[in-house]
């Protein structure tokens, strides 16, 4: 499967700007992860883009979420590796461990980015390249600040080797460079 295939799926089935857009987010989290870990951008890429497929059918069903976007993604070329951290940034609700390096990214790169809009919009500029580590930081002890943001997701970074500083700034910095599709 290519990107522009994980795109055109994205669309068919997410109709939510505010989900494609964290999709986008998450693909950006994710290819800077691949980066750093020299693995396949483009692989990463596709999981964070398509890891909420099936959110809007699934949304109040947690049980079901990610099994139905493997359903989905059933029949195309996508490697079991991805399918299979899909299915485990919902760990919890479907009764499963994390266990690759992908699984975690996965986990930790989908839940930041809430943060990080969130903080951006309260921002004076509304603008995610004036978000600063500290900034996030900060947030990420505010139990009232993005209440529904996993703060223990987010920290699984340090699972893969990733000091969290070094994850805040990564995501900053990807979010970043898709400011404009984010439209922050």
């Amino acid at each position: 499967m290519t990107y522009d295939d994980a795109l055109v799926l994205l669309d068919k089935h997410l109709h939510s700007n505010t989900l494609k857009k964290h999709c986008l987010a998450t693909q950006a989290i994710m290819r800077e992860l691949a980066r750093r870990f020299q693995e396949d951008e483009e692989t990463w890429a596709i999981a964070g883009l398509l890891h909420d497929l099936d959110y809007e059918i699934t949304k109040d069903v947690p049980s079901e979420h990610g099994k139905k976007t493997v359903e989905i993604l059933d029949g195309t070329d996508l490697s079991p590796e991805v399918k299979d951290a899909i299915l485990r940034h919902n760990a919890e609700a479907l009764g499963l461990e994390r266990i690759t390096r992908l699984d975690y990214a996965l986990t930790c790169a989908e839940t930041i980015t809430g943060l990080v809009v969130a903080a951006a919009l309260v921002h004076p500029e509304k603008k995610i390249a004036a978000v600063k580590v500290k900034s996030i930081k900060k947030r990420m002890k505010s139990k009232d600040f993005a209440r529904s943001v996993n703060r223990d997701h987010i920290r699984l970074c340090e699972k893969i080797d990733v000091p969290l500083d070094d994850f805040i700034a990564l995501s900053l910095k990807a979010m970043s460079d898709i400011a404009s599709e984010l439209g922050l």
